[in-house]
């Protein structure tokens, strides 16, 4: 059998249908065929190497085919690949929660695993619901979410994203959301510092809360980073004023964390900079360091009680996954925090973090770059039209598509959200590379923009 790049493209598009992706578009570009990972780089059956810069969508931590994660696990399959969870557990799951219980705001202290990002979400939102139904307050069936927001692709947690081309198709199939005006920093006005547009948006937060607080599950949120919705970041005040504002109104806040949780934003997990603990906090991508799907839920005691009965009452959470709390995974994901206590990970990223924004505050006087916006390991270059009053390009001139398609010539995987261009690269790359990035970022964006 043929293994080079061209009969592994044949085989793959006679067969399958790829995520997030016009299949058409495979028609003049193909999907790269990956043989094997090491470290930041990935590399094709013609040895073609390709640094990750987005880290295989936002999930790897340490470089592929890390040796301590990759020993775990192989350690692991030699004891227990899988058992079911309902009624039997295991070390690895009991170990992971427990660590999980220490590591994150305080005042969670459960841990509900699920498969996936949009899984988790899942279970946040029907936890929520649920727990106000069992005390008795069957008014409360919505959720409030940020304009711009993403949460997965699943029917519920799609609900309550709001980033129009991913939700408008299946708008019909959705519950109804309410939706407040996200606190991005892109949208301030010139002179506004962004904690001041955080509070002056928030009002609007404020008033929806005041006024559909009795219906009102919860408030849900990417902290930081709005980042399927174009890395669009904002400022800590915003998480902090809106916790109060849950905790007057008798809301919960749920805190999704799956993209943005162990050391994304320059601290283990993003609500820490606000001083805040979510009801809920929903991770995943990072749990394993890329290695395995899971996911999981933290809530408070006070969450859980609600559930706690006899049998009889029919107040148990009835929610379960066949992979739930899977040995293999949970073994990576504790292999993964080995390594954040092991090599201090989050001191040696803002090193790391550094190089990022030295090497890209050039881009801020480029007359087509509207916005060159940080949070710890993860950096977005925003292409304009019209710097001065932030006119995008239009988005069917996909000009994202051009810097992606010159960048995979350099040997770089970027892989813009329309047309931003970021940077959120494996905790093991080089200044080096990380300089390789951003010349490759600069010479692709002069491509783009000049076609």
């Amino acid at each position: 059998m043929m293994s080079n790049n061209a009969a592994l493209i044949e085989r793959d598009l006679s067969v399958l249908w790829h995520p997030c992706t016009q299949m058409k578009d495979c028609e003049t570009l193909p999907p790269i065929p990956i043989k094997r990972g090491q470290g930041v780089w990935l590399e094709d059956f013609e040895g073609n190497r390709y640094i990750d810069a987005v880290s295989s969508w936002w999930v790897n931590l340490f470089g592929h085919a890390n040796p301590r994660i990759n020993a775990a696990v192989r350690d692991q399959l030699e004891k227990l690949e899988h058992v079911i969870l309902a009624g039997f557990s295991h070390e690895p799951v009991v170990e992971l929660s427990e660590r999980l219980v220490k590591l994150t705001p305080e005042g969670l202290s459960r841990c509900f695993f699920a498969d996936n990002g949009s899984s988790a979400v899942e279970v946040a939102l029907k936890m929520s619901f649920h727990y106000w139904r069992n005390l008795g307050k069957t008014g409360k069936h919505k959720f409030i979410t940020l304009e711009n927001s993403y949460h997965g692709e699943t029917l519920g947690a799609l609900a309550v994203g709001n980033v129009a081309l991913f939700k408008e198709t299946y708008d019909p199939l959705l519950m109804r959301a309410i939706s407040a005006p996200s606190p991005d920093a892109f949208l301030r006005e010139q002179g506004t510092s962004p904690g001041e547009h955080a509070a002056k948006i928030f009002d609007q937060m404020e008033e929806l809360l005041e006024r559909h607080a009795e219906e009102t599950c919860a408030v849900i949120v990417e902290p930081l980073i709005q980042c399927a919705g174009g890395m669009r970041m904002y400022d800590p005040l915003y998480l902090s004023l809106l916790r109060d504002a849950c905790d007057r109104h008798d809301v919960h806040l749920i805190a999704d964390e799956i993209a943005v949780g162990f050391g994304r934003t320059g601290t283990m997990f993003a609500c820490e900079q606000a001083g805040i603990s979510p009801d809920f906090i929903c991770l995943s991508k990072g749990l394993t360091a890329g290695y395995l799907p899971l996911s999981v839920v933290l809530t408070s005691e006070r969450v859980y009680q609600a559930f706690y009965d006899d049998f009889e009452k029919l107040t148990a959470f009835l929610h379960s996954h066949s992979y739930t709390g899977n040995p293999l995974a949970c073994r990576a994901a504790l292999a993964t925090l080995d390594i954040f206590e092991s090599d201090n990970v989050i001191e040696k990223n803002r090193a790391l973090a550094t190089k990022m924004q030295q090497v890209t505050e050039p881009f801020r006087t480029h007359p087509n770059v509207g916005d060159v916006r940080q949070l710890g390991m993860t950096l977005a270059i925003e292409m304009v039209k019209d710097k001065e009053k932030k006119i995008p390009f239009p988005w069917q001139q996909r000009r994202g598509l051009k810097v992606y398609q010159y960048a995979l010539g350099k040997g770089v995987l970027l892989r813009p959200l329309g047309n931003v261009v970021y940077f959120m690269p494996p905790y093991v790359i080089t200044p080096e590379q990380i300089e390789h990035l951003a010349e490759t970022a600069w010479r692709g964006i002069e491509i783009a923009v000049a076609a």
